[in-house]
C-alpha cells in the first residue's frame, strides 16, 4: 500500500515542491488550505486530493482529518506549513493582526499535530510529523515580534512532541529554514549563485526526515543557503 502524506498550509513554493516531491515518492497525497479551489489544479497535477480547512479552527482540523482518513487513509507523514506574519515597530503593532500571527502558527500547529498525534496513535505502528520553522524560531528580529513569537511556540510544541511521541514510534521533526526561499516574483539574483534556498532543495529534508531510520532520529535540522549568516 502507498504511503499517504497531508500537507497543512498548501500553496506555491515549498509546499508546491512538497507535494511533487511526495508524489514522485509514491505516496497518495491531500493538500489542505483554506481554498481548496486553488490547490485542485496541483492536486491534478500530481494525482492528489485537495481539501479545504482553516487550520486554526478545532472543528475544521477534526474534519479534515477524518475526510484524508475516510478517503485515503491514516496520514503516515504530515506537514505543517501553515502561517501568517504580521511586522512592523513593536509600539505601533496592530493587536488583532499580532493575534492573527500567534494563532495562526502557534494553535494552529498545536491542533494540527494533536490531531496527526491522534490518528497515528490510533493506528498503532508509528509515521512523522513535521512542523515547517524559520529563522525567527530561534532568532528575534527587530521589528518582527509577533512572527518570532509565533515560530518560538512552534518550536516548543515540536520538540515537547517529539520527546513525548517519539518512544511511541511517531516521529516529531522541525525545520529551521535559515534563509529566503527562491520562489516564482522573488528576486534571487541579487543573492548570488544558490544564494536562496531551492524549495525542492528544501523539500528532499523533510522527505529525508521522514525516511530517518528510527536508530538515529533528528528532531530538528536547520537548512540555509551556504552564503546566509549563522
Amino acid at each position: 500500500m502507498p504511503e499517504i502524506a497531508l500537507v497543512v498550509g498548501a500553496g506555491s513554493g515549498l509546499s508546491a515542491s512538497l507535494a511533487r516531491l511526495f508524489a514522485r515518492d509514491g505516496m497518495k497525497v491531500a493538500l489542505a488550505a483554506r481554498n481548496a479551489d486553488k490547490l485542485q489544479p496541483r492536486a491534478d497535477e500530481i494525482g492528489g486530493m485537495a481539501f479545504s480547512c482553516d487550520a486554526t479552527n478545532p472543528d475544521h482540523v477534526a474534519g479534515l482529518f477524518s475526510a484524508v482518513e475516510s478517503k485515503l487513509g491514516v496520514a503516515d507523514v504530515t506537514v505543517f506549513n501553515a502561517g501568517y506574519r504580521t511586522r512592523g515597530p513593536l509600539v505601533e503593532l496592530d493587536i488583532e493582526e499580532v493575534r492573527k500571527t500567534l494563532i495562526s502558527s502557534a494553535f494552529g500547529g498545536f491542533l494540527v499535530g494533536q490531531a496527526a498525534a491522534r490518528s497515528l496513535l490510533r493506528r498503532g505502528h508509528g509515521g512523522t510529523i513535521i512542523f515547517t520553522g524559520a529563522s525567527a524560531s530561534v532568532k528575534g528580529y527587530p521589528k518582527s515580534a509577533p512572527f518570532a513569537m509565533g515560530k518560538f511556540a512552534l518550536r516548543g510544541l515540536a520538540e515537547s512532541m517529539a520527546r513525548e511521541l517519539q518512544p511511541q514510534n511517531i516521529h516529531v521533526g522541525h525545520v529551521v529554514i535559515d534563509g529566503g526561499i527562491a520562489n516564482p516574483g522573488r528576486d534571487a539574483a541579487a543573492r548570488g549563485a544558490d544564494g536562496m534556498l531551492s524549495p525542492d532543495a528544501i523539500a528532499e529534508s523533510f522527505l529525508h526526515l521522514h525516511r530517518q531510520h528510527r536508530s538515529a532520529w533528528s528532531w530538528e535540522i536547520a537548512v540555509r543557503p551556504w552564503v546566509e549568516n549563522f
